[in-house]
């Protein structure tokens, strides 16, 4: 079968991230609904329009850590602890990453990355409080596409590590 290009996997559908999760064959839902571009908050938008717990949608955030791009998969209702974050990944300091490198890197929009299928693998840390949550939400890459999947396997999907780097 041809691989699809990136314009026909969202004609069809399908996203990079859906694609990844599909090819490993992880059990994953996927929630579509009409995205708002007056929303304040992507994250929240998709927990309301998807009537699910804000503590349960994870926003992706990619930062600068020490000069190195590094994902973070943080709960909607909180936010990025960025010193906790260099400290999860042996760093010391962090930054959020220019937003235009973060979409280049990724090869998603801001409010549509996705911590899977991103365009270059970067290192990743997911909040420890997705344990909380038999699944959790997190972009499948567009704006108004989320997937829904166990929290064990977006770690073992993203290789992340799962630590504390959010707060109220």
């Amino acid at each position: 079968m041809a691989k699809k290009t990136r314009k026909q996997q969202q004609q069809s559908g399908s996203t990079p991230a859906t694609v990844a999760l599909t090819a490993a064959g992880t059990e994953f839902t996927v929630h579509s609904y009409e995205h708002d571009p007056e929303h304040p908050s992507y994250g929240e938008e998709a927990a309301e329009a998807m009537g699910v717990s804000p503590d349960r949608v994870f926003k992706t955030l990619v930062a600068d850590v020490d000069g190195q791009l590094t994902v973070a998969v943080v709960p909607v209702a909180g936010r990025l602890d960025l010193k906790a974050l260099a400290a999860a990944v042996g760093g010391k300091r962090a930054a959020m990453a220019d937003p235009a490198l973060a979409e280049r890197t990724t090869g998603y929009v801001r409010g549509g990355i996705s911590p899977l299928g991103q365009r270059k693998k970067l290192r990743t840390v997911i909040d420890a409080t997705a344990r909380d949550h038999a699944t959790v939400c997190v972009s499948a890459g567009r704006r108004g596409l989320e997937v829904e999947l166990a929290p064990e396997a977006l770690a073992a999907l993203t290789d992340a590590v799962l630590a504390a780097v959010s707060r109220a």
